[in-house]
């Protein structure tokens, strides 16, 4: 995401090859099968630089009718929870194309409390809940597979 310019529609061109950060990112997404997304909500929205980047995709095509989940893991004094952030996500997929697994995008509240020292949340109900989302995601991923999707 570092690595990305700022999204300019004029760095963009129909003929002739974009930015080369834009060209690796586009070609990681056209190998992927799947894309989850974890992120916070920052003063009530996404963050800068995960628009910036999903900027970039609208115009490429490579997650028309890709599997995409979204976690948001907002602590449950956040003033909206993350549905701020789910909400502008559902807006920008929506131009892409992506297809948006409902099963893979849940809102965890986590507190800082429930992280360990290793890093990882501590919260067992967390862990499963996140858990089920990446295998929400999978299991459409390999469904699309399996179709020749």
């Amino acid at each position: 995401m570092g690595d990305l310019p700022l999204f300019n529609p004029d760095d963009d061109p129909v003929e002739g090859p974009p930015p080369p950060a834009v060209a690796a990112l586009r070609q990681q997404l056209r190998q992927s099968e799947g894309i989850l997304i974890s992120t916070p909500e920052y003063a009530g929205a996404l963050p800068g630089p995960l628009v910036n980047l999903l900027d970039w995709t609208v115009g490429g095509g490579e997650t028309y009718g890709m599997p995409v989940g979204f976690v948001n893991a907002a602590g449950r004094a956040a003033p909206t929870g993350g549905t701020s952030a789910h909400a502008s996500l559902r807006t920008i997929l929506g131009y892409t194309g992506s297809e948006i697994v409902e099963a893979a995008c849940p809102r965890v509240p986590v507190h800082r409390a429930d992280i360990g020292k290793d890093g990882l949340i501590a919260n067992h109900e967390a862990r499963e809940e996140i858990a089920s989302a990446f295998a929400a995601l999978a299991e459409r991923a390999m469904r699309d597979d399996q179709e020749g999707g």
